[in-house]
């Protein structure tokens, strides 16, 4: 017969002892205070095979994380009436033995350049010129510049010039220490194969002589691919310039109609970066480092930059283009071109760049009053601007309040204005700007476009990718975005 079974009470030291053992083998290994190594071998079946479950979850897709990160990169800056002078002191330094000194043949005719050899002879630098750079430049313009460079086989480079001619020294720089690549190896995708730089380039000094393109601090290069009929480059940060030499003297030679065109590039740089979707929104986020792109997005560093460029340009440029003895506004204009440079060489630009390359490309024979060239040009700033009033009313809807701090730049009275009206007034800010700048195509029907060109136009959008993947608002689906593309056209022909 088996005796009653007596309860005991549990004495303070056993209900201790008890808690301590559940919490030793109840609390997993991640437990940051009671962690337990043995937490998994003293699991039921059921919940051991439930843990081994966990491991064989669906692997996550690289090509639709998002970013994380941003990174800045700039050339070195150089900023001051007459700094020209030093540049020979600074090949010199750079231990430089051999330069290509890169330019047009209207500059070479100019102060720059002359402050410039100057600058080379007193250090005794050995040096050759290239003046052929074409305003603009073609693929075959630029193959020509790098069939110079190559059997010279300089150790460093100097561009004296506006974009066209920085962009050129660039790609001879890249092409001289890649002599066997193929011309489209580092040309974005999808045009090209869009492969990074990761080889070290030669020491490249960029000295300005207009304020327009930033192209002293960025690591882009851009030229007409003929055969296409469209724009594109290469872009990688390893391409920036070693230093840049802003020197506001450089700009005085300026003809009105270049300071007007020049400085509209800096306008819509400064517009496309600040308003560019945030870099943590732009997919992919690349699995190695080396293939983050130069345009990331809209960042806050970058945002210092553009608005702060945005807000001069609405407040210099008018003075540069109508008085050409205002050299405050001509040095504003340059300050602003390379803070401009500094915003959009990170951040990026977005839909007035990548529809500006196919109206380039596509010229019907339109020849910029002021451009003294003997071929048809559309310049870059005027191209980029022409679609500026319907591009903004298009991306206002992603952050009405960005477009409302523009439009506030342009002196615009925001303080009743609705958020859905954000691309209405600042569409019809950046409109009015152009009016009164003056000699301005107020639309695409001005440059020689007839509504029959649009599907040409969107048809060389398309493959700017670069920047259009920056684009709020802009469908990723092929026909939405045509549509999308095809509407902004459409409202640009006229206005």
């Amino acid at each position: 017969m088996l005796s009653p079974t007596v309860r005991v009470a549990p004495s303070a030291a056993s209900r201790a002892t008890s808690l301590l053992r559940s919490v030793q083998f109840d609390h997993p290994p991640s437990c940051p205070c009671h962690s337990n190594p043995s937490f998994h071998l003293n699991r039921s079946p059921g919940t051991v095979a439930n843990n081994l479950r966990r491991h064989l979850a669906t692997p996550v897709d690289p090509s639709r994380q998002k970013e994380y990160a941003f990174e800045m990169a700039a050339s070195s800056i150089r900023f001051g009436a007459g700094a020209t002078r030093e540049v020979g002191m600074d090949l010199k330094n750079m231990g430089a033995k051999r330069v290509c000194v890169v330019t047009d043949e209207t500059v070479e005719k100019l102060d720059a350049m002359s402050r410039t050899v100057d600058a080379l002879i007193r250090e005794g630098i050995e040096f050759s010129v290239f003046n052929k750079v074409r305003i603009e430049p073609k693929d075959y313009s630029i193959k020509e510049a790098i069939a110079f460079a190559k059997p010279f086989n300089p150790d460093a480079f100097l561009a004296v010039g506006g974009g066209s001619v920085i962009d050129t020294a660039k790609l001879m720089n890249l092409y001289t220490v890649y002599p066997d690549a193929d011309f489209l190896d580092f040309v974005n995708a999808p045009i090209g194969k869009g492969l990074p730089i990761t080889r070290k380039l030669h020491p490249l000094i960029a000295v300005p002589t207009t304020a327009g393109t930033g192209s002293e601090t960025t690591g882009t290069a851009i030229f007409d691919l003929v055969s296409k009929k469209a724009k594109t480059g290469v872009a990688h940060r390893n391409l920036k310039p070693t230093l840049g030499i802003c020197d506001p003297l450089n700009t005085r030679t300026m003809p009105s109609a270049v300071h007007a065109s020049s400085g509209l590039d800096v306008l819509c740089h400064s517009l496309e970066s600040w308003t560019a979707i945030p870099y943590n929104e732009r997919v992919p986020r690349p699995t190695n480092p080396i293939n983050r792109p130069a345009y990331q997005g809209a960042n806050p560093i970058s945002d210092i930059f553009s608005l702060h460029a945005l807000r001069s340009t609405v407040r210099y440029l008018p003075r540069a283009v109508k008085d050409p003895e205002d050299y405050e506004a001509q040095h504003q204009m340059l300050l602003a071109s390379t803070l401009a440079g500094v915003g959009f060489g990170n951040a990026g630009v977005h839909l007035c760049h990548g529809m500006s390359y196919p109206i380039s490309g596509q010229n019907p024979g339109y020849k910029h009053k002021g451009y003294e060239v003997d071929h048809p040009i559309i310049p870059h700033g005027v191209s980029v601007a022409v679609t500026a009033p319907a591009v903004f009313r298009f991306t206002a809807a992603s952050n009405p309040d960005r477009h409302l701090a523009a439009a506030e730049a342009f002196g615009v009275d925001i303080a009743n204005v609705k958020r859905e009206s954000a691309g209405e007034v600042l569409g019809e800010a950046i409109s009015e700007f152009l009016a009164k700048l003056g000699d301005q195509p107020l639309g695409l029907k001005n440059l020689g476009f007839r509504p029959s060109d649009i599907d040409m136009l969107v048809e060389g959008t398309i493959p700017q990718k670069r920047v259009l993947m920056l684009a709020p608002n802009l469908d990723q689906e092929l026909e939405a975005e045509k549509n999308s593309l095809r509407r902004i056209f459409e409202q640009s022909m006229e206005y």
